[in-house]
């Protein structure tokens, strides 16, 4: 008979826990690739680098986008694989998860929506009066959860766990909002053909999970399917991801988070390392290199740049603590358990790193390369800055309860 202590020892962790620990590391790998992006950008190396990255390496899959490069299969290809990976997130923490009942969904739902629209408004009083630059508003409204959980993770037992899962939910919360912004406000013109197949393969897919298809094989193929049709539609590809996540079934189980007979528990699992490891340090190396040669206080202070790092920097702390403040001191919600105010206030400063998101979001508002790097300057000026002063108020601040 088998040892009962070994038997807990092979217990899977939760779900939450996995999830947490791999976006840590994936975060701080991420923060290694995004500088080593930046070092090679402004070395001898810069020409390879910006050769590789924009490479034609395969057929023109639309005339809208032309031949595929590496770029072009990096952010319309493999990150369409890490919005699966955020649907599936999205889906289990609302059906089964902390984001289960509308208790515990009301303190991250008004921060995120808050620490959307602050900064989008901070961004649009700065750069929204020159009407090319207003497309961009959307770019500091997205927290990068992997860097944000990386930088947290570096604090250890300084940081009560209560604040880890309320940073990771409110930035659940949040990637539900990007992809919302993604689908309405980056979508220029419709192939309805294209559109109309779309919808088939995805309903298609909802019957084969009301009808009990466990499999995974299938789903998969027609996710590669819906996928090629969201692209052919004129919505973004990554679209695709989210829509095909949302259709895996998922069987609640409650106080078993790994059962392997739960389609996206499965599938969640097998993504989460590829995703954290892989596909997200590859778009933070094509997506952070930007060259800084010639860039002066002038280009910092340029509307753009400006707009984005304010937003970020001051928009997330002010939407997210603020309205935590006001939650909390209405008796609507409590505040996160065992967190001071500082710790609370901490965490809204971290949640204005908004890389990834930000840096995807920022490639679908400008094409022009300008403006493209103009975007990258602002993102880092703005994640930077959120991360050194989060991290050191949680480092150094006082770690006992304020009221």
């Amino acid at each position: 008979m088998e040892n009962p202590i070994q038997a807990i020892k092979r217990k899977p962790a939760s779900a939450l826990r996995n999830f947490i620990n791999s976006e840590a590391a994936g975060g701080i790998i991420l923060m290694l690739v995004a500088a080593l992006a930046m070092l090679i950008a402004n070395s001898p190396m810069a020409y390879d680098y910006f050769h590789l990255i924009h490479a034609t390496t395969g057929p023109e899959l639309t005339p809208k986008l032309g031949p595929m490069t590496v770029h072009l299969w990096i952010n319309d290809g493999l990150m369409a694989i890490f919005f699966m990976l955020v649907g599936l997130e999205i889906k289990r923490e609302f059906v089964d998860g902390h984001l289960s009942s509308w208790n515990d969904r009301l303190l991250p739902m008004v921060a995120a929506a808050a620490g959307m629209a602050v900064p989008a408004g901070i961004y649009l009083l700065i750069a929204g009066g020159e009407p090319a630059l207003v497309r961009g508003w959307a770019i500091p409204a997205a927290t990068d959860i992997a860097f944000a959980i990386g930088v947290l993770a570096l604090l250890g037992s300084r940081a009560p766990a209560s604040l880890k899962l309320f940073l990771t939910t409110v930035a659940i919360v949040d990637d539900m909002g990007a992809v919302a912004i993604i689908a309405l406000f980056y979508t220029a013109s419709l192939n309805f053909t294209a559109l109309a197949a779309a919808a088939a393969i995805w309903i298609i897919m909802l019957v084969m999970g009301r009808a009990g298809v466990s499999r995974l094989t299938p789903y998969l193929i027609l996710a590669a399917l819906l996928w090629y049709a969201t692209l052919l539609s004129g919505v973004h590809a990554t679209i695709a991801g989210v829509l095909a996540a949302f259709a895996i079934p998922l069987r609640r189980t409650l106080a078993a988070p790994d059962a392997e007979d739960s389609p996206l528990h499965r599938l969640e699992h097998a993504l989460a390392r590829p995703v954290a490891f892989l596909i997200v340090p590859l778009f933070g190396f094509a997506n952070a290199g930007v060259s800084l040669q010639g860039v002066g206080l002038d280009t910092l202070l340029a509307p753009l740049p400006l707009g984005i790092a304010m937003g970020l920097f001051l928009g997330k702390q002010i939407g997210i603590f603020g309205s935590v403040w006001a939650v909390v001191k209405l008796g609507l919600a409590a505040r996160p358990r065992d967190a001071s105010w500082l710790q609370v206030y901490g965490v809204a400063l971290l949640c204005g790193i908004g890389f990834t998101m930000s840096l995807f979001i920022g490639g679908l508002a400008f094409a022009d390369p300008a403006q493209g790097d103009a975007v990258k300057i602002g993102v880092l000026m703005g994640s930077i800055a959120s991360a050194l002063c989060g991290y050191t108020l949680l480092r150094f601040g006082a770690a006992r309860r304020q009221d």
